[in-house]
């Protein structure tokens, strides 16, 4: 009898054992269409179940079910889940008087899908620094921050807040005061007034030290020098014209001894471009590791400036006064262009939109990435990614490729693709619910139902009120 009452314990035990061993998760979100930005495809009725600021599970909606309890779920049946955007080139910047414009727009970028940015060097880098440790804290509303810091240049450069750098001990003291006392991720280095050598010295001594490097090319070096040297990353596409142009070394060569300007110097090279030569350069730098950022929509926009003043925009309402201002450089720079100067822009443009198959056909890694931010006018904080994305299949990629770059390239290129770049056990809870799919149009990324950041989730009324704040403080 003793023997009977212990195995009807048992197997009551047994029984009641599924709901007393499910795990307790934080959000679920239930039977969507995963999308595998790697691979390019939909993988149908899945549910996530995340716990803090991590996925603990993927799996069929019964698996989950079974397996995990949480206090909040999402019913994403008919809808499409993939991991947040990056924008891996964005500026916060204008001074200190507008550190508080920038930092309003840190949910801007959120109620945009964007949950991670590589803020590219500007002038605010103290403000930029510490967002960064309150993002990752929770203090903070706003995308995963990796920075430069402030950019490397030459002496009496055009762009402030630089660290001015002429003799290899200066770069030396600049690289120990961004990698030990800023924790930078990456650095940055311009072309403004830094010498080609100091150029050189700046990304082999940077690469040495285990440092990732970004950089505008100087016109007096080609492409191939900087690839050589060590740089990961260069940045606008437009300077990969110069990598496929037949007399780069000898205009370069030119260009370096004064004999021609920059505006000249940029004209031969358009002229002399060759797509033949330039996907064979693009094959080299792939496999020497190099990445490009192309920002092409950025690009565009001054491009076309004569034909767009963009006094209609709707994102306008989001950006403040003083960042507003900061747009005017550009526009009065564009306006002066003579007719034949506003038909150059316009061919330069149509031949760098055209450089992004050759690119993708090479095995050159592309990171999405806006320029967005003070200066660069009409490209607006969160908005501008999706456009980005939208130049790139206009301009001849997949939507798949298009998404990879805004998705697993970035992760790849700041070594952090362990966390990022999926949605699987041990990623982080970086999540957008889209209405539609973006692999089959490209338009889908902006069809955002909620965002899931570090694992809290913002549905559509959340992500809206954030951007009725982000109006509402631009217009005090």
């Amino acid at each position: 009898m003793r023997t009977l009452l212990a195995f009807a314990a048992a197997l009551a035990g047994i029984i009641a054992s599924p709901a007393a061993a499910k795990e307790a998760a934080d959000l679920i979100v239930r039977d969507a269409t995963l999308i595998d930005v790697a691979g390019g495809k939909v993988v149908p009725h899945r549910s996530i179940a995340v716990k803090g600021d991590t996925i603990v599970a993927v799996g069929s909606p019964a698996e989950i079910d079974r397996t995990y309890t949480a206090a909040r779920s999402i019913d994403a049946r008919g809808r499409f889940v993939m991991p947040g955007l990056w924008d891996m080139h964005v500026h916060f910047g204008g001074g200190p008087e507008l550190v508080g414009e920038n930092k309003a727009l840190l949910p801007v970028y959120v109620a945009y899908g964007i949950t991670a940015v590589r803020d590219c060097a500007a002038d605010i880098s103290d403000a930029v620094l510490l967002w960064r440790e309150q993002v990752a804290k929770g203090k903070l509303l706003g995308p995963t921050i990796f920075t430069s810091g402030p950019k490397l240049e030459g002496y009496k450069p055009i762009w402030k807040g630089t660290i001015e750098v002429g003799t290899p001990a200066e770069v030396d003291a600049a690289l120990d005061r961004l990698q030990n006392d800023m924790r930078v991720d990456f650095v940055k280095i311009t072309d403004n007034t830094l010498k080609p050598d100091i150029f050189l010295y700046a990304v082999k001594t940077a690469k040495a030290r285990g440092l990732k490097t970004s950089a505008h090319i100087p016109y007096a070096l080609t492409i191939q020098q900087a690839a050589d040297a060590g740089l990961s990353s260069i940045e606008h596409l437009d300077y990969l014209i110069k990598a496929g142009s037949r007399d780069e070394a000898a205009i370069s060569a030119d260009y370096a001894a004064g004999r021609i300007s920059y505006a000249d110097a940029s004209a031969k090279l358009v002229e002399g471009f060759d797509p033949t030569l330039a996907k064979a350069a693009y094959r080299r730098f792939a496999a020497q590791g190099l990445y490009v950022t192309p920002t092409l929509n950025m690009t565009r926009i001054l491009a076309y400036l004569d034909r767009d003043d963009h006094s209609h925009d709707d994102a306008l309402a989001l950006i403040g006064p003083g960042l507003r201002k900061t747009y005017e450089w550009r526009i009065e720079r564009a306006a002066k262009a003579t007719p034949e100067e506003v038909a150059r822009r316009h061919a330069k443009y149509e031949l760098t939109a055209s450089l992004m198959p050759l690119v993708a056909e090479a095995g050159l890694p592309i990171l999405a990435g806006t320029d967005a931010g003070y200066l660069n006018s009409f490209n607006y904080p969160g908005q501008g990614l999706h456009d980005e994305l939208a130049r790139y299949v206009e301009a001849g990629l997949t939507p798949a490729q298009a998404l990879r770059s805004a998705v697993v390239t970035g992760p790849a290129f700041l070594g952090k693709s362990a966390r990022f770049g999926s949605l699987g056990p041990g990623k982080a809870a970086d999540i957008l619910i889209l209405d539609r799919n973006p692999l089959a149009d490209i338009a889908a990324t902006r069809a955002i139902q909620t965002v899931v950041l570090r694992g809290q989730a913002y549905d559509r009324a959340a992500l809206d009120r954030l951007l009725a704040e982000a109006r509402a403080a631009a217009a005090r």
